[in-house]
């Protein structure tokens, strides 16, 4: 049966809706990155580019590294944005988007988010590279999907317990990360993480400038947690919803991170333009080896 035009929605040049593109602009692998401009931060290093397509904030460019594939996407913050694009990219390799029927064979896709947080421990400092193995999620992205065999729920039950998690706020949902992929981006030069997926950037931050939080010690109670030796370690906006909507879909995902800020010790990166070069090129190197 052909999936609805309200549901499977196309431009008219047969592109997918909101990212504007067609199954063969599409890598396997594919790099996303919340900021626009960060695109071409990625495609810099690439041996060739053939792609370039930008529809609202999503950009794209597709070319190769060292005669790898890749494509690297901007999603915008937020996610909000990740349910769109995760569905969208999902579309591009599974639906037939000419029969609008879903695919008998399906594939399965690498993507590798590049991007910044804020770390909420002393000892991962200001401009290290951290690899989020799991990822708590404030942002009840999941529970919009029949998503329970992919959840860690003993850790979010804690999480709630253990932090006075107000009811009022989305229950948190616990995800990991691909393990594949956790393999290969790890290193020696890397830090294990355990994310933390906002929704915003300063109240649900606990960041006040004119408006007051109603729990200003909440980072507090974030950093405090602990479940059979695991802690929080950063705080960012996507990475939850890039894993769990990877492993509803079958994808593998990783998110990679660049420690912008410390809030504990209030340091902010005096270097962060030179450092993110080093993250993206050693992700690229990671990919290709």
């Amino acid at each position: 049966m052909s999936l609805k035009a309200s549901e499977l929605i196309l431009n008219s040049d047969g592109s997918i809706y909101h990212l504007g593109l067609l199954p063969e602009d599409l890598a396997n692998t594919v790099i996303t990155v919340g900021d626009p401009n960060r695109v071409s931060a990625v495609s810099k290093f690439f041996d060739s580019i053939q792609l370039k397509k930008s529809k609202r904030e999503f950009t794209t460019h597709t070319g190769t590294y060292k005669g790898k594939s890749i494509t690297v996407m901007s999603t915008g913050m937020g996610t909000d944005n990740i349910d769109i694009a995760l569905t969208e990219l999902d579309a591009l390799v599974n639906i037939d988007l000419k029969q609008k029927k879903i695919k008998e064979n399906l594939t399965s896709l690498d993507i590798i988010r590049i991007g910044t947080t804020g770390s909420i421990r002393k000892d991962i400092p200001v401009n290290a590279f951290l690899v989020s193995e799991l990822a708590i999620g404030f942002d009840g992205l999941m529970h919009y999907y029949k998503s329970s065999q992919i959840l860690k729920e003993p850790i979010a039950e804690a999480f709630v317990s253990q932090t006075g998690w107000p009811a009022l706020r989305a229950t948190p949902y616990v995800v990991e990360g691909s393990k594949s992929l956790i393999d290969r981006m790890s290193s020696s030069e890397t830090h294990k993480g355990f994310t933390a997926t906002n929704v915003g950037f300063y109240g649900p931050q606990a960041r006040e400038l004119r408006l007051q939080v109603p729990d200003p010690g909440m980072n507090d109670k974030i950093r405090d947690f602990v479940y059979e030796g695991l802690q929080i370690t950063n705080l960012e906006m996507e990475t939850s919803g890039i894993y769990g909507m990877a492993k509803l879909f079958g994808h593998h995902a990783i998110s990679m991170n660049l420690i912008l800020a410390n809030r504990e010790t209030g340091e902010f990166s005096e270097n962060a333009s030179e450092k993110m070069d080093e993250l993206i090129e050693y992700c690229l190197e990671r990919i290709v080896s």
